[in-house]
């Protein structure tokens, strides 16, 4: 493994990596710091501009926005009790109340040096599993991956925001989109309404641009700005003994709670937040503090938070299943270069997966020294009226989206499909399935094909196949673990009428 990461900082330390390394982690920060954008639109939006780079140093940049945008949404959830990001949700109930006791500085303070630890560690359990998982899964069959897969978007489903009836049905619609297309087997075009564009399938950059970005542009236009900096002055950002020692055991529970709930396709992130918030109410001698400003529940799910950013890069490069929307970005990005991701990429593409993992430890590095000495920029970005910058956005957007095959069409796509997403946002479903169904509809639908073939036609063999009969029997408890208490509380309404 020293090897490895010694081939991982070779690739990482490189001058042009460093840089866009860099660049990331700022974008991302200040994206975290904004409420109402989120890692999920910027990475939408900056797509297209990485088809340029290297695939190595395009995943660096897009890895750096996803979680420089966690540690940023501590910043604006402190100082005005507004999180920037979901995951940040959690960091107001106790960070703004330290920050009107005159500790706002301690707060982002506890929060970056708590993301830095936790970051560190989890890039090391990223860089000692992902061998282990990857060479298991050099084992499996297409039974084994098509097993694999559907458990994938299963546990997305159940763990997705909202109910779950509407959460199957948008990664239905996912996968129905990713089925628009010329069949690779048979070469009969499906699904295209007669347009010649969409005889190589729907644009992956249109339907992420459009369902998250030009959406998530439309629902910010609607809700008035309330964006007043209720905590003027920070303070000192030195930590009292006191402060130290109670957050010190909270920054490695919650560690350890993030490492393990990032891995979790679907909300593994945002439960990882709230998990270490509750753990830590319930072992700490505090108990009594929480919600006037205990600094446990500052440090404890902050940690938590960027453990589960780091962590769920696990799944998406051993695997190639996408942990949560963000990952199945990064995921369409990497397919766009030519590159597959899944357990071949590190025999393949070794500098691709050990220059990542390096430059996760780099950008966590990159973090704590951009987000501590420009707590006064972040604080003056917090004044800048949204009117001033969706405009600059929707220009930029139009452009990225057109410079991917020079194609106003692809920008009439992304229009509907923000449209799409806007619909899915008032009738309050989420829309993470959709594109996670998406990306992985198509690799299902080859790895069922090629186990049909391999068994003739005999359905059984996901069943005879040990690994195989395992994955669907989990696949198949998730499901039942959330549909279950819905039918038993409709036949309780039902005996009450």
């Amino acid at each position: 493994m020293i090897d490895n990461l010694a081939l991982g900082l070779s690739v990482a330390m490189t001058f042009h990596n460093l840089g866009f390394a860099f660049m990331g982690c700022l974008i991302g920060t200040a994206i975290g710091v904004l409420p109402g954008i989120g890692p999920l639109a910027t990475i939408a939006l900056l797509l297209p501009l990485t088809f340029t780079l290297d695939p190595v140093t395009a995943v660096i940049m897009l890895s750096g926005i996803y979680y420089g945008a966690q540690y940023g949404g501590s910043t604006s959830a402190i100082l005005l009790n507004l999180p920037g990001e979901v995951t940040a949700v959690v960091t107001t109930l106790e960070g703004h109340k330290m920050a009107l006791k005159g500790r706002a500085g301690a707060a982002l303070a506890v929060s970056a040096l708590g993301s830095f630890f936790a970051g560190t560690v989890a890039t090391l359990v990223v860089a000692a599993s992902g061998p282990v998982l990857t060479s298991f899964a050099l084992s499996f069959g297409p039974a084994e991956y098509f097993s694999l897969i559907l458990l994938g978007l299963i546990i997305a489903t159940v763990l997705a925001q909202g109910s779950i009836l509407k959460s199957i049905a948008m990664l239905a619609l996912g996968l129905a989109l990713g089925l628009v297309g010329t069949d690779i087997q048979s070469g009969e075009v499906r699904f295209s309404l007669g347009f010649f564009e969409l005889f190589e399938g729907i644009d992956f950059v249109a339907v992420a641009m459009g369902i998250f970005g030009i959406a998530e542009i439309v629902r910010n236009l609607e809700n008035p700005e309330n964006r007043n900096v209720t905590i003027s002055k920070v303070g000192s950002l030195m930590l009292t003994k006191e402060e130290f020692r109670r957050a010190a055991p909270s920054v490695l529970r919650g560690t350890v709670v993030g490492s393990v709930l990032g891995i979790l396709p679907g909300g593994g992130l945002a439960l990882s937040t709230f998990a270490s918030y509750i753990l830590e109410r319930r072992v700490s001698k505090y108990g009594h503090e929480f919600g006037t400003g205990a600094i446990e529940g500052v440090a404890g799910p902050e940690s938590a938070n960027n453990a589960a950013s780091q962590t769920s890069f696990i799944p998406m490069l051993t695997l190639g299943i996408p942990a949560n929307a963000v990952m199945a970005l990064i995921i369409g990005g990497l397919m766009i270069h030519g590159i597959q991701p899944g357990p071949g990429v590190i025999q393949a593409q070794p500098e691709l997966f050990w220059g990542l993992i390096a430059s996760m430890w780099i950008g966590n590095l990159m973090l704590l020294v951009i987000n501590l000495p420009l707590i006064g920029v972040w604080v003056s970005l917090l004044r800048l009226p949204y009117r001033y910058l969706y405009p600059t956005i929707l220009v930029f957007c139009a452009i990225g989206v057109y410079s991917v095959n020079y194609s106003t069409f692809n920008v009439f796509e992304t229009v509907l499909f923000g449209l799409v997403g806007y619909l899915l946002f008032k009738l309050r479903c989420e829309p993470a399935p959709l594109l996670i169904g998406f990306v992985l509809g198509p690799m299902l639908e080859e790895y069922l094909r090629r186990t049909m073939v391999v068994s003739r036609g005999d359905p059984m063999v996901f069943i005879e196949r040990p690994v195989s009969a395992v994955l669907l029997a989990i696949a198949a408890l998730a499901l039942l673990t959330m549909l279950l208490p819905a039918i038993r509380r409709k036949k309780d309404e039902a005996l009450e009428e």
